[in-house]
């Protein structure tokens, strides 16, 4: 199970918001310095969202994500305001080393298709979901997509994705656990790799998400930002738990 670290972005600065919300925001600080201290202690790769990107559909932090792309020498996987194929040209051109589509994927499945079919392993679909897997959120989690998690998973069975990053809107920022329910039933639904996303708290909760399986399928990776940030999981600890759950 592969470890995200994650640095989302806005006005410059690493926050991290509770459950999506714009008005429940927290300053880390330097979001440069934040990737580097995470690859200081060994990440392998770091998760990069930029958030006011991914509610106005417009690269509203691309400087800062490519100031980190620069400035770190581990692969960035970036999501937040990637609406089209030129936004993934750029980001891979630079130096990017994977993208997540969300809002552009789930209205246009065709494009994600094209996108991940031109770029092998190099992009993956988020599927940001409220209420249990009800629905499926768009534009940075304001709006609403019509689709359940099953039937957004539905939309990317053929397509050839890096894999599904799932994350419980419910859940995040909330240091209250992840949707493991949720998770699980992920895994049945969908031959992706899944990577998890939302409410890890602890070295528990890490230990568990590396231990689910199902139909003898396991996560492939987790995201996790607030835990480590608030140092309730020590990221060298946490990496080496993850690398031994291989």
């Amino acid at each position: 199970m592969q470890l995200f670290p994650a640095v989302d972005l806005r006005a410059g600065r690493a926050v991290r918001l509770v459950q999506g919300d714009f008005g429940r925001e927290q300053d880390y600080g330097d979001p440069v310095e934040i990737a580097r201290r995470y690859e200081g202690a060994g990440a392998r790769w770091i998760h990069v969202v930029d958030l006011d990107g991914a509610r106005t559909g417009r690269p509203v932090a691309r400087d800062s994500l490519l100031e980190i792309t620069r400035s770190v020498g581990v692969p960035i996987q970036a999501g937040g305001g990637i609406r089209t194929l030129a936004d993934v040209e750029e980001l891979l051109g630079a130096g990017v080393a994977r993208v997540v589509l969300g809002t552009a994927a789930l209205k246009n499945p065709e494009l994600a298709a094209e996108m991940a079919e031109m770029h092998p392993g190099k992009v993956a679909v988020g599927l940001d979901h409220r209420g249990g897997g009800r629905e499926v959120a768009l534009a940075g989690w304001e709006a609403g997509s019509g689709l359940s998690l099953d039937g957004a998973l539905g939309l990317f069975e053929t397509v050839p994705l890096a894999s599904v990053v799932v994350t419980s809107i419910d859940r995040d920022g909330t240091l209250e656990g992840p949707d493991s329910a949720g998770l699980a039933s992920c895994l049945e639904l969908t031959r992706h790799d899944v990577v998890a996303s939302g409410g890890v708290s602890s070295m528990a909760d890490l230990r568990a998400l590396a231990a689910m399986e199902v139909a003898g399928r396991r996560l492939a990776g987790v995201v996790v930002g607030k835990a480590i940030l608030e140092g309730l999981v020590d990221l060298e600890e946490a990496l080496a738990l993850c690398e031994a759950s291989g």
